[in-house]
């Protein structure tokens, strides 16, 4: 991956040309920022052009306003264009398959397959297409202690070719605090030439030890503030909140089955819509801000705001936060979206 391929972050990847070429290079960094948006394609291109054997400078301006980019030529770029390179070294949230079984799966178990994805997305997939690429239905992917072990072992090793051994860390929030605390040693103790880069979407998640033992690269947003309210989401957002202020069972339940039907990481992204559109009708209504979410419904649009008010907005938020912990946790879907469809219900009441 080139700078070049990566559209809109011209100020992130002059940022990192700069750090690489004044030979500030940090042996750990956090990439923080959406993979949709170009954090883990950064990330790549980052170690592409540590390693590239003929960087291009360019005296003015060069494509799209960057000051240098790797020459996507010399064996190494050639390497890394694949994700074959001997001393880059991938991790990510994985999980248990139809034909990868058992209590002992790593991420050895899916190199091939993580590859063949973020060739096929353009390094830009999300982690809800990388479980469906999985076909992991339902479950939850993590990076495992087994994984933390791999890359503690590999990065003691000599580099194969000379170069900086990368390990990249993709969605990092997905390491527990037993996977994170093997990896501390290797932030604290790095060998010479090595760099890892955790890239991730929320360090909310995510170990202070960790965090405090890397530096940040922030990745700007560059996609619709809205991108995840797809049609689909929109349209059971606009369903559940004019069922439940007539709380219709029978339509509610009907409801309910129709989200549990989706994977877990869908069901989690709809609550994170429908938590964000709570919050944008709360400061449409009481800060006067324009609304950013259009549900395709000019009634709803115009009605909704009035609902979400300071007599319930902190309610509100709780019970989204509790039904995703519940969702992340493997709660039972019908359950954790029941009772959280009867507390907005109550708290639309009280407005």
């Amino acid at each position: 991956m080139q700078f070049k391929d990566i559209k809109g972050q011209t100020l992130t990847a002059n940022h990192l040309t700069e750090i690489i070429d004044s030979g500030r290079v940090s042996h750990a960094q956090l990439f923080l920022g959406d993979t949709a948006s170009g954090s883990l394609a950064l990330a790549i291109a980052y170690a592409q052009y540590l390693n590239c054997e003929h960087r291009q400078h360019y005296d003015a301006a060069g494509p799209d306003g960057l000051r240098a980019d790797s020459c996507g030529e010399c064996p190494s770029c050639k390497k890394y264009q694949q994700l074959t390179h001997s001393d880059l070294h991938l991790f990510f949230p994985n999980a248990a398959t139809a034909t990868v079984k058992g209590n002992n799966i790593s991420v050895a178990d899916f190199q091939s397959e993580f590859r063949e994805f973020l060739n096929a997305k353009h390094q830009t997939g999300t982690l809800d297409e990388w479980y469906e690429f999985m076909q992991i239905e339902n479950k939850q992917g993590l990076i495992r202690e087994r994984d933390a072990d791999e890359m503690v072992r590999t990065l003691g090793m000599k580099s194969y070719e000379g170069g900086y051994k990368v390990a990249i860390i993709w969605m990092a929030e997905k390491m527990n605090a037993q996977t994170a605390n093997k990896i501390l040693k290797c932030l604290e103790e790095p060998t010479p030439g090595t760099l890892i880069i955790l890239v991730a979407e929320s360090s909310d998640k995510m170990l202070s030890t960790i965090i405090s033992r890397t530096q940040l690269v922030k990745v700007r947003n560059i996609c619709n503030e809205v991108r995840n309210a797809s049609d689909e989401f929109r349209t059971l957002y606009v369903t559940w909140m004019r069922q439940l202020f007539k709380l219709n069972m029978a339509s509610l339940s009907a409801w309910v089955d129709t989200l549990h039907s989706k994977s877990r990481e869908v069901q989690k992204q709809f609550l994170l819509f429908a938590q964000e559109s709570v919050r944008d009708a709360f400061l449409r209504n009481n800060a006067g801000l324009p609304s950013q979410i259009d549900f395709g419904d000019e009634k709803f649009n115009n009605s909704f705001p009035a609902m979400i008010t300071e007599h319930n907005i902190e309610a509100l938020n709780d019970a989204f936060n509790n039904a995703i912990f519940a969702i992340e946790r493997n709660a039972y879907g019908k359950i954790a979206f029941m009772e959280l469809s009867f507390r907005i219900s109550k708290a639309l009441k009280k407005r």
